[in-house]
């Protein structure tokens, strides 16, 4: 462990209360950043800025000091704004990963023929990209970054190969949680020939994801990960048969009352800080 004794805490997810909420995580997120502030520990957390997010309403605005990062996707460069705002009734700040290609639009996954965007592979490489890249601005070293949605898939992976000789990360325990699937649609094909870092991630390491579809995206994210969440009771059969504790893997099962009570979660944060 290092030596500074403030522990600090990282979640990166597609959904909080009150931006953006499309499963009851958004609210059992909320719940728990707000107890985990108050218990002592550092926290931020990172999320796309979905156009449907009201900017006026939410006080985003703007990190100029953040700003100049680009993100490349399969070698084309992509420009990070990087946006804040203060979680209504806490101190902790929400940091929104913003580009106009793939967050202006005023919808989230869907257009208004409730087609998939077929660059939803893209938003997603650039999400979890953009927020390790944000991290290492920061110079901020979790001790625990917990991935939340399918969204935030590959940064397990990420931080297990491109990243993990970074010293920001270097402390830094990964949970991943697990959720029954937000789509049936596959990512396009070329998807995991996007989704590789040039020199840092062989397409092997990928092999779990190339399906492209959600349980894909589930499994490759807890496979990397040190801490899988099973944050559904109606969860794939073959997340549970591929996901399972080992030396190196804690597996936590679904708690009923998560949405009311989330001191086990935090218990766990607690738990792996002093790991």
């Amino acid at each position: 462990m290092s030596a500074d004794t403030k522990k600090r805490v990282l979640i990166i997810a597609n959904e909080l209360s009150p931006y953006t909420e499309f499963t009851d995580f958004a609210q059992i997120l909320n719940k728990l950043a707000i107890k985990t502030f108050d218990s002592g520990l550092e926290i931020r957390v990172i999320m796309p800025r979905f156009g449907l997010i009201n900017e006026r309403r939410h006080r985003l605005h703007e990190v100029v000091r953040l700003s100049g990062i680009n993100v490349i996707i399969d070698k084309d460069d992509y420009p990070l704004i990087i946006k804040v705002a203060s979680l209504p009734n806490a101190r902790l700040q929400v940091y929104f990963m913003d580009n106009e290609d793939y967050f202006k639009r005023k919808a989230v996954f869907r257009d208004d023929q409730d087609n998939f965007f077929e660059d939803n592979a893209e938003r997603m490489i650039f999400f979890c990209k953009s927020a390790l890249e944000t991290v290492k601005k920061f110079g901020w070293p979790p001790h625990v970054i917990h991935c939340h949605g399918w969204m935030t898939s590959l940064v397990p992976l990420y931080l297990k190969t491109a990243y993990k000789k970074e010293p920001v990360f270097g402390y830094s325990k990964v949970i991943y949680t697990a959720q029954a699937n937000q789509f049936k649609e596959k990512l396009n094909p070329n998807f995991a020939k996007k989704a590789l870092i040039s020199g840092d991630i062989k397409e092997k390491d990928l092999e779990p994801f190339k399906e492209g579809s959600n349980l894909a995206l589930t499994i490759g994210g807890g496979k990397s990960a040190d801490v899988v969440i099973m944050g559904s009771e109606k969860l794939d059969k073959k997340v549970t048969d591929e996901l399972k504790p080992s030396r190196y893997k804690k597996i936590v099962k679904y708690e009923q009352d998560w949405k009311e009570d989330v001191t086990s979660l935090l218990d766990l944060y607690k738990s792996l800080t002093e790991s």
